[in-house]
């Protein structure tokens, strides 16, 4: 460092001037963060889906997908959840956090000033009395030269971290959203099987009915009876087993909306059908998941800011250029301080000569971050594929054994029917109508389950192409 002298203006500024011209041909080597982008892991991306649909669903149908399902309760709660989540609370103070960081390093920039002042009032600890009052005042004023674009890097990388949580808070934003839609359809396919299994429960109480007064009257064997009371009680027994697994989906509800658990059960209390899966849901271009879905442009982002953070590493092999400044004055008065006011003007430069190789080791870490960030992009995209391909293929299969099973509940009514008919009329035995019945209820719940799973199943495609977020980040800074 070399201190410059302030008593001979021309001398500072030629001093200076050539500590400037030595410095300016090093800043063409000032470094450039390297550019990645042109690598990103999208050109091995599939043209089309496996289960390809004709058609893509539009940026602003995927924001409010929920409301293809025509169920107002279930975008209410949407509404609840994106409004007043807990994770979405806690994104959106990470989000107002990484922007007050933005703008702190932006400052960076900018001169640093600051101004103080102190007044002295001596006094004589016997008599009370002193001497002259003393005042002393004074800025300092410091900037710091970019010229090799390690603050410019640094703010670019702080600026992508920045992109990134904003892309976070609305993956959350996504999350929540279909999480919501899932545990909802839950509650609603617990509701439904509840009433299949009630109802199955008042049909066999009937049939034991029978079978006591067909035994009463010497037609068949108590055996039909005990049969009859083991297939009633194995359905009771189901029913609080489904009344907790509904209690659980209400209260995660709740959670997700961010009440308190219990504070959507009466909104939910009434069974109501389960939501139809919307005609045609369209994917569009496998390509496009890389601008659709927020998870994606939060790792792309925060592959920006390593790429940026090798620039940061590499500005550090280059010297330093510091300017710094005072303005000071003191006096009896403070006319006294005006008029005495003294200033310097010091111009430093540091540059390493040698550091061991932690420098350029640095550079070669932060090299290595960024090849991590392309992995990490790539597995997240790779996983964004997987899931939209799982999803197309679960809303085809869900839908093939829905059609099937709705055919076998319809055959097992007609069954229960004709065999309760014929064992009335004594042309077949017990076991036959308990059997028939038996089928009934697991056919008849399996097609419950078997319409959650189509359901959960659009759902889970929705999610996987990025629905439930606007592309509009004005949200997000609220």
């Amino acid at each position: 460092m070399r201190r410059l002298a302030t008593r001979n203006p021309m001398n500072r500024r030629h001093l200076l001037l050539l500590v400037v011209v030595a410095i300016l041909p090093l800043s063409g080597c000032a470094t450039r963060a390297m550019d990645v982008r042109g690598s990103l892991p999208g050109t091995d991306v599939p043209d089309t889906y496996q289960n390809q649909a004709e058609g893509e669903t539009s940026a602003v149908e995927l924001a409010v997908w929920w409301s293809s399902f025509g169920d107002p309760t279930l975008s209410d709660l949407i509404d609840r959840a994106l409004a007043a989540n807990t994770s979405i609370t806690i994104a959106k103070a990470r989000l107002h956090a990484a922007r007050a960081a933005l703008r702190a390093e932006r400052g960076t920039l900018w001169p640093s000033i600051s101004a103080g002042a102190s007044h002295i009032d001596p006094f004589k600890v016997s008599s009370g009395s002193g001497g002259d009052d003393f005042f002393q005042a004074g800025v300092d004023a410091a900037w710091e030269a970019e010229l090799f674009g390690g603050r410019r890097h640094s703010i670019e990388a702080i600026t992508a971290d920045t992109a990134a949580v904003e892309a976070d808070l609305e993956d959350v934003r996504r999350s929540t959203s279909a999480e919501v839609a899932f545990n909802y359809i839950d509650a609603r396919g617990l509701q439904q099987r509840l009433m299949v299994a009630r109802d199955n429960l008042a049909n066999q109480d009937d049939t034991l009915a029978l079978a006591r007064w067909r035994v009463q009257a010497g037609l068949v064997s108590g055996l039909d009876v005990q049969q009859a009371i083991t297939l009633r009680a194995q359905t009771a027994a189901s029913i609080p087993v489904l009344e907790q697994s509904l209690d659980a989906a209400l209260n995660r509800v709740a959670v997700l909306v961010g009440e308190v658990p219990g504070a959507v059960t009466g909104l939910l209390d009434q069974p109501s059908p389960i939501p139809a899966v919307p005609a045609v849901i369209a994917p569009g271009l496998p390509a496009s998941l890389m601008q659709r879905r927020p998870d994606l442009i939060a790792a792309e982002q925060v592959l920006a800011a390593e790429v940026a953070r090798v620039g940061v590493a590499r500005a550090q092999l280059y010297p330093t250029l510091r300017l710094s400044g005072a303005l000071s004055g003191n006096g009896n008065t403070l006319s006294e301080v005006g008029d005495g006011l003294v200033g310097q003007l010091v111009g430093s430069v540091t540059a390493p000569i040698f550091q061991g190789g932690r420098l350029r080791a640095r550079v070669a870490q932060q090299q290595a971050q960024v090849d991590a960030a392309v992995a990490r992009y790539r597995g997240t995209l790779l996983l964004a594929l997987e899931e939209a391909e799982n999803a197309l293929y679960a809303l085809d299969r869900t839908a093939a054994r829905l059609t099937e099973l709705e055919i076998a509940e319809s055959a097992a009514r007609s069954s229960v029917e004709l065999a309760q008919l014929r064992y009335t009329s004594g042309l077949s035995d017990f076991q036959a109508l308990l059997s028939a019945q038996r089928s009934l209820l697991g056919i008849s719940d399996s097609n419950v389950a078997a319409r959650v799973s189509h359901v959960s199943a659009a759902i889970a495609l929705f999610k996987a192409l990025g629905g439930g977020w606007s592309f509009n980040t004005s949200e997000a800074s609220q």
